[in-house]
């Protein structure tokens, strides 16, 4: 499947991913919410090879089945529609100007919600920065192009920045977030605002009166740290990627938060810190100030590691999105033994995939 949708099959790959994850984890039979995609130019984000023939230049990927055939790709339905409407516009022109195709190894697109474009051209060559910037520039007047990137290796240039401004709504409110070029960002934006929706409608049921804090682990750019702020007292964010860290603090600027304090911490770290352990980046910081009674946790597809599972079974409400069933079935194993799933939802990130995203609210169990 290279970039093809299928909508009269998808309605049966979503019941089939529901049965997965249920299967998975039968607790979620008797509550789990369903999220649709939609079913056509639902990704934000696009990367194509570029193919060289002596006549042409064409998007290619590649059939697992078949790796060394290049597959040519015309349009791209999964893609965004100003990602799928700008790919030929955006070839044509290159292909008329040698600067900006010589040596064009590859084609990375990002789009928003907001409208913004930013195209990344990475070559197997050394770039000449003066000619591809003046070359580049043209390119993005003639064309519905936001900022431009050229790379190679070692190299990188810049026209005029390498990241866009995403409008996430939900709930009656939008946020701003900063995306940077090569960094995480969820690929499917509608359902990164249902995501949003979601957890928010679980905080309410855990802190209606927003009188406790939140620690939230794996924080990213602050996707959900900045949209739950306004339901918590305080919250303290950790991410291990310095890159994330210092656009989660541009985004809490942009967002006028005052309440959230991001620090660069591995989740173990943080483990560590609340058993007492000193760390010279908490060194402003007293967690004593801290009522934390709920951890959200948005970890890789390893999961949660032993000690962050040990952490996270001491807090009274675990909020934990996952982008691996198999490995959020295995925590469960543990974090149920001292909680009760109150709610879960399967978000369909990645349609006509094998790939589910999902959320969790556990709540620890009474007497």
């Amino acid at each position: 499947m290279l970039c093809q949708v299928f909508p009269e099959q998808y309605e049966q790959q979503l019941a089939d991913k529901q049965q997965r994850l249920i299967g998975l984890m039968p607790q979620m039979a008797s509550n789990l919410q369903v999220f649709a995609s939609p079913t056509a130019h639902y990704r934000q984000r696009a990367e194509f090879r570029i193919w060289h023939t002596a006549e042409r230049l064409f998007y290619a990927m590649f059939d697992p089945a078949n790796p060394s055939r290049p597959v040519e790709i015309e349009f791209c339905p999964m893609a965004a529609k100003p990602i799928a409407d700008l790919m030929q516009p955006l070839l044509a022109a290159i292909s008329t100007n040698d600067i900006l195709k010589n040596g064009l190894f590859e084609i990375d697109f990002l789009a928003t919600l907001s409208g913004e474009m930013l195209v990344t051209l990475i070559y197997r060559k050394k770039l000449d920065d003066q000619a591809w910037l003046s070359a580049a520039q043209t390119l993005r007047d003639s064309l519905p192009i936001n900022h431009i990137i050229g790379r190679s290796r070692k190299q990188k240039i810049l026209l005029a920045q390498d990241w866009v401004m995403e409008r996430l709504a939900a709930d009656h409110q939008a946020w701003f977030f900063q995306q940077i070029e090569n960094s995480f960002t969820q690929p499917n934006a509608q359902m990164a605002q249902n995501m949003l929706a979601w957890a928010r409608e679980q905080t309410r049921r855990i802190n209606a009166d927003k009188s406790s804090d939140l620690l939230e682990l794996y924080c990213g750019n602050g996707h959900f740290s900045i949209a739950l702020a306004d339901l918590y007292s305080k919250v303290l964010a950790t991410e291990i990627s310095k890159t994330s860290v210092k656009s989660a603090q541009f985004n809490l600027q942009q967002n006028q938060v005052a309440n959230v304090q991001v620090i660069k911490m591995a989740a173990e770290e943080v483990a560590q810190a609340l058993q007492g352990r000193e760390f010279n980046r908490l060194a402003e910081i007293d967690l004593n100030d801290y009522n934390f009674r709920t951890i959200f946790v948005d970890p890789p597809r390893s999961g949660l590691d032993d000690l962050t599972r040990q952490l996270s079974a001491q807090f009274e409400h675990i909020l934990y999105i996952s982008c691996n069933p198999e490995t959020l079935a295995r925590d469960l194993e543990t974090l149920l033994q001292t909680h009760d799933l109150a709610a879960s939802a399967l978000f369909d990130q990645f349609p006509y995939s094998h790939h589910i995203e999902s959320g969790v609210l556990l709540t620890r169990k009474t007497a």
